[in-house]
């Protein structure tokens, strides 16, 4: 995967994106909202639905504000735990899951999920929620995964795409090129965020070389199903 990153060629693409996430935190689940026409909540939805192996314990990479742990909190009965390399977008999710009185479920913590600080074999269960695209080595991101995953354990990852079929295929293009970034830069005041957004999707692997990925780190049954026209896929995997 070509590396792209939001701000400049010459530092780290981790480090661009814990200043972009940083920069973007107060509006993050705004833009969330507006962008995906609340779609969102459903990808998240049938994805944890897609878990079949009750979980005692679940990762949920990429975490953000929370809202995918916040998710497979009601519907799993698995402890949480939450990672991500934005320490602003982690206290946004910590105050939304006191909000939801799931501190006892859940618990956030600053990591890099290139080098996930979890013993092997820990969970029953990850998620990936629109963060796989942003690993400066995607490689080491999925080595990671199924290293600290439990045998049998299933990944779930969910990640932007493009469609492919007329006319879904034309509107979202304008869609994505020409509104949600506009969108993005009035409501979020970086211009270079919702860029890059753009820029990651495109770069990111098609269907068949990411499940390629994903047998070549170890994983099995791989699966691919697209959402909602196919603008975005979810991707399921067993240790």
């Amino acid at each position: 995967m070509k590396s792209i990153r939001p701000y400049n060629k010459s530092e780290k693409k981790k480090i661009q994106i814990v200043n972009m996430f940083d920069n973007i935190s107060e509006t993050y689940d705004l833009l969330n909202l507006i962008l995906s026409f609340r779609m969102d909540y459903i990808w998240r939805r049938k994805s944890i639905q897609s878990i079949k192996n009750n979980p005692k314990k679940l990762l949920d990479i990429a975490t953000g504000t929370a809202d995918f742990a916040i998710m497979a909190a009601k519907y799993t009965n698995a402890q949480i735990r939450g990672i991500d390399i934005s320490d602003k977008m982690l206290k946004i999710g910590n105050k939304k899951i006191k909000k939801h009185k799931l501190s006892n479920r859940i618990k956030l913590k600053l990591a890099d999920a290139e080098e996930l600080p979890f013993r092997n074999n820990s969970f029953q269960a990850i998620t990936a929620g629109f963060g796989v695209r942003n690993f400066e080595s995607m490689e080491k991101g999925l080595s990671e995964m199924h290293r600290v995953l439990d045998k049998n354990g299933v990944l779930v990852v969910l990640e932007p795409s493009k469609p492919n079929k007329f006319p879904i295929k034309q509107l979202y293009n304008i869609y994505f090129t020409y509104i949600l970034p506009l969108l993005g830069k009035l409501i979020s005041k970086d211009k270079n965020a919702y860029t890059y957004l753009i820029n990651s999707v495109n770069a990111f692997p098609n269907k068949n070389i990411f499940l390629k990925k994903l047998k070549a780190a170890g994983f099995k049954n791989c699966k691919h199903t697209p959402l909602t026209f196919g603008i975005v896929s979810l991707y399921s995997a067993e240790k």
